[in-house]
């Protein structure tokens, strides 16, 4: 799972604003529409006792135009003379720029076999107000999809301010709950964090199928937000034949749980965590444990991101990590992808000019053919994920694809 959050470092120097500039300016209104060739009226000779009209040639319809409007935090206010760049706001930018240039890419690619589109782009500068603001505008209202705004706060002030049951509006980067905002017509990419504990439970019930699975908490409140949906998985998928067991570990203690440990069998723990100082001791105490009894990891997806976990103590604890962004870059589909980015932009792509790609030519292909009502029975295998969406009764739609991820050769390979 990425969070929006994570941001690459941004590009430097008024080379970056340039290209800001010009990228935003490019962006502002993208037609993609094929000429329509008129064939040439022939001179024709009418005879003079020919009083009747000549039948002229019915007129071509007119080719359809996909209008997508895009809301994103390009913060082109901090461009104005007196005013600057913050770390944050450059960054959020930073995520614009690669996002739009992914997705006008993929609509490129789209037009390119006929399809037509009419791309326009609004800058959310992050702000509340803002969202707000354009959840009224006119040319937003009557377009066919909307995409954005990109951080939680303001996707939920759009998404107040205004719903159309025949428009969805895509919450592009965001892995927040769909209940945050009680949209009906939200469609959420980023699978939120429920689904990667029902993914990891899925693989321990179908793969591991343990008598016990053990716990280990931190302390912090928010880990509930894993732990809660993991332990009804397991409950569901069991048919409670599994038993969870909750523990708080203070200081790395796992002592208490020798008696309960299998010699023979795999013993599961879940560390729903994301505490520097707390996985370090833990995950040391289980390295411990792994000497005497064979032991298998369940890892948060922010794992993916660490780098104070080591690869070859994760690969002891046969560490595993659920991720909805892995990107194989030999595969033929990303070198493709890289090699036209490259070309059209003179730049390497970040993450969310992947992602923005993808879900460019998903929901591209869906608009242009009017399959968007179709959106749960028309899967997709991306670049960075595949998408799954499930119809959730007021939530709208959500993606549900999650990838195991397995610690073999010390690097992060997919078992799922």
């Amino acid at each position: 799972m990425i969070s929006v959050r994570n941001r690459l470092p941004p590009l430097n120097g008024n080379k970056w604003f340039l290209l800001l500039i010009i990228g935003f300016i490019a962006a502002s209104c993208s037609p993609r529409v094929r000429p329509v060739v008129q064939p040439a009226k022939k001179q024709v000779e009418k005879p003079v006792e020919n009083t009747k009209p000549e039948n002229k040639p019915a007129k071509p319809a007119a080719p359809r135009v996909s209008t997508i409007s895009m809301i994103l935090p390009f913060g082109l206010n901090h461009l104005a003379p007196g005013a600057s760049y913050t770390a944050v706001s450059l960054k959020e930018a930073d995520i614009a720029v690669g996002y739009y240039r992914g997705f006008k890419l993929a609509l490129d690619s789209l037009a390119a076999m006929g399809y037509n589109f009419k791309l326009l782009v609004y800058d959310s500068k992050d702000e509340k107000a803002q969202a707000h603001s354009l959840a009224n505008n006119p040319a937003i209202r009557s377009s066919e999809l909307v995409v954005g705004p990109v951080f939680p706060e303001a996707i939920k002030s759009f998404t107040s301010t205004y719903f159309n049951a025949r428009q969805p509006i895509v919450s592009p980067l965001s892995p927040a709950s769909p209940s945050t905002f009680k949209n009906p017509g939200l469609i959420t990419v980023i699978p939120p964090l429920e689904y990667h504990a029902w993914s990891a439970a899925r693989y321990i019930n179908n793969k591991i199928r343990p008598e016990k699975i053990f716990i280990l908490k931190s302390g912090y409140s928010d880990e509930n937000e894993y732990i809660i949906p993991f332990k009804k998985a397991i409950d569901s998928l069991s048919g409670r034949r599994i038993k969870v067991i909750t523990l708080t570990v203070v200081h790395g203690q796992l002592n208490t749980l020798a008696p309960q440990l299998s010699a023979t069998g795999k013993n599961v723990f879940v560390v729903p965590a994301t505490n520097q100082h707390f996985l370090t001791i833990t995950l040391r105490a289980l390295d411990t444990l792994a000497q005497t009894y064979p032991v298998a990891v369940f890892g948060h997806p922010n794992w993916i991101n660490f780098t104070f976990l080591k690869a070859d103590l994760l690969q002891r604890l046969d560490t595993h990590i659920t991720s909805a962004d892995k990107v194989n870059y030999k595969a033929a589909n990303t070198v493709t992808f890289i090699r036209s980015y490259r070309k059209a932009y003179h730049t390497e792509p970040s993450s969310f000019a992947i992602k923005g790609f993808d879900e460019g030519l998903y929901l591209g292909k869906l608009l242009a053919t009017d399959s968007l009502g179709n959106i749960t029975q028309t899967d997709f295998k991306g670049i960075h994920n595949n998408f799954h969406f499930q119809k959730k009764p007021g939530l709208g739609w959500v993606n549900t694809h999650i990838n195991i991820l397995k610690y073999t050769n010390f690097e992060l390979k997919q078992v799922e």
